[in-house]
């Protein structure tokens, strides 16, 4: 018996032996993730990250989403080298980051061109000290990192090193933009773009961004604009949850609208989260509440499934409920607070307001192929009490209790009944250069079109039919100067077309109709301004394309139009 009891005791202590190391390996687990974005804060797909250790013979690969987050669980605890590399970008390296049984660790990294980090490299001083770290630097307007550059036989390469006290910098913008808006070219409307932004409560597991921004219109005798206020955290595992309250103040047409104002509130809600390397899920949806003429509530859901089959391809279903702007890709300070362009989207019926309610729905691939990228897809649109735009005097006598005017663009809102439609769509794009990416958009599908030009506009009836555009954009920057610049030609078929092919369209294709042109040029600091300063020209159908004739009660003529024509220009200040 005794030596039965000393086998069982033998065997009990060797399975201790093999399972507990396996548990304790198990329980000590940990993770990092971060975000990767390129020196302007915009984040980067499908940019690789290599995670290393000497523990581990090959490193351990993550892919960024869309929106530069990538994460990687089941690390042992030691010492690691994360590095981040992606096509027209020079490596990214972040050293020396401790790994604790257990922790959770996000690590941000940013993506610098060639000519980026050569620009942003000071003259070399006469030292003998052989690594001289404090002779590159670069500070990082996104995550603001502190860059340096890493001297070896290879190639070059970008290393950060982590400051957690620079996380809680303060960052601001204020733009002065003016210009002229509609048809006529008669408004003299100065607004005042700002952004105030302050990270919070950072540690390395999650982080968190408080920001207030806004545009702000004066000139036209009435107060109008937009404020937001929002909170964003980023966590570890890729959720990202973010609240925001916006308020928008529209002024009107003294007659036609008795003095009145538009004003809207609405509070979003959005999260998202990542599973694993494959899979990423967004989220959220926008409550609004509209008082003009009385008071008219929606809700506007929106989400996405991204599954990432390789690395290289991208399969996406995306259901939206608003339409998308070229205003993100611009910057905010650009941003109109007219009718045209902004949520929500409300025109008038029989003097009453009314909310346009859409349903989008699409499912989309999307194949990278070295420097260009490809996407496929295929949609459904609803759109009920669609809101179509006007250019044109309402400031007189004109009184129509369907047409909703916006004195700061000199733009009136009108409805235009149901689009119901089914479309397709296909983009390439290659980057051409590191300072030069064009892109190539094709669409079909249905469009809203009035039936009959020169007819009067309070009696004006519309149909849809299917109609094919074609978008072509580019964008870059001159090296030399620094000048940022996108420029886009949309063409739609057929005459007397109203609203855009594709309205929900929010791939790297999306384009405002016509010929746009759009400028950020950075100005050489001096003593007497401050921070960095950059000029804006921002242009919106310069040829006056697609303007529709209408006749009004006295006989004038109004415009229905896909885009009003528009030129603004003005100074941004970054601080």
């Amino acid at each position: 018996m005794a030596s039965k009891i000393r086998r069982l005791a033998i065997l009990f202590s060797l399975a201790a032996a093999f399972t507990l190391p396996a548990v304790a390996a198990g329980s000590g687990d940990a993770t990092i993730s971060g975000h990767i974005n390129d020196s302007l804060g915009k984040p980067q797909l499908g940019v690789l990250v290599e995670i290393f250790t000497s523990a581990l013979a090959q490193p351990v690969k993550a892919y960024t989403d869309a929106k530069g987050f990538y994460t990687a669980n089941g690390l042992l605890p030691g010492i690691y080298l994360i590095k981040a590399t992606a096509n027209s970008f020079l490596p990214s390296l972040r050293e020396n980051v401790d790994l604790h049984s257990g922790s959770q660790v996000m690590v941000n990294l940013t993506l610098n061109t060639l000519v980026e980090a050569f620009k942003l490299v000071p003259a070399v001083r006469h030292t003998d000290k052989k690594d001289d770290d404090w002779g590159w630097t670069l500070r990082s307007a996104a995550n603001r990192p502190i860059l340096r550059a890493l001297e070896n036989d290879g190639p070059l390469v970008m290393v950060s090193n982590s400051d957690k006290a620079d996380d809680r910098v303060l960052k601001a913008r204020v733009a002065f933009i003016a210009g002229s808006d509609g048809e006529a070219f008669n408004s003299s409307d100065v607004n005042t773009a700002f952004k105030v932004e302050q990270s919070l409560f950072n540690s390395g597991a999650s982080s968190g961004t408080l920001s207030f921004n806004g545009n702000v219109a004066s000139g036209s005798g009435q107060p109008n604009g937009i404020v937001r206020a929002a909170y964003k955290q980023e966590t570890i595992g890729g959720f990202h949850p973010e609240v925001a309250l916006t308020a928008r103040r529209y002024a009107t047409a003294a007659t036609a609208a008795h003095h009145a104002a538009l004003n809207a509130v609405a509070l979003s809600v959005s999260d998202g989260f990542s599973m694993g390397n494959r899979l990423e899920l967004n989220y959220g949806g926008e409550l609004q509440t509209v008082q003009f003429r009385g008071r008219v509530t929606a809700f506007r859901p929106y989400g996405s499934v991204k599954a990432h089959l390789t690395p290289d391809t991208l399969v996406e279903y995306r259901f939206a409920s608003s339409e998308p702007s070229t205003r993100e890709e611009k910057g905010f300070d650009t941003s109109p607070a007219d009718l045209s362009e902004t949520n929500p989207r409300v025109s008038l019926k029989d003097s009453a307001p009314q909310l346009e309610r859409a349903r989008h729905q699409e499912i989309s691939i999307a194949q990278r192929v070295g420097k260009s990228n490809f996407q496929a897809a295929y949609y459904s649109d609803v759109v009920r009490r669609i809101a179509l735009t006007g250019v044109g005097d309402l400031e007189s006598d004109i009184e129509v209790a369907n047409l909703l005017p916006d004195v700061y663009a000199s733009t009136f809102n009108m409805t235009g009944g149901t689009l119901a439609t089914q479309g397709l769509r296909l983009v390439a794009q290659r980057q051409l250069s590191n300072a030069l990416t064009a892109t190539l958009d094709y669409g079909f599908g249905g469009a809203m079109a009035v039936d009959q030009a020169n007819s009067a506009i309070d009696s004006a009836t519309f149909s849809q039919d299917y109609h094919h555009s074609v978008a072509a954009k580019f964008s870059g920057e001159i090296p030399g100067s620094r000048t940022r610049w996108i420029t886009s030609y949309k063409w739609t078929s057929g005459t007397a077309v109203l609203t855009p092919v594709d309205m929900f369209n929010a791939s790297p294709g999306q384009s405002d109709p016509y010929l746009n042109v759009f400028i950020r040029q950075p100005i050489p600091g001096t003593s007497f301004l401050p921070g960095k300063v950059e000029a804006l020209v921002d242009v919106r159908n310069l040829l006056s394309q697609g303007y529709v004739p209408m006749v009004a009660q006295d006989g004038r003529t109004l415009y229905l139009v896909q885009s009003a024509r528009a030129i603004r220009g003005g100074l941004a200040f970054n601080f």
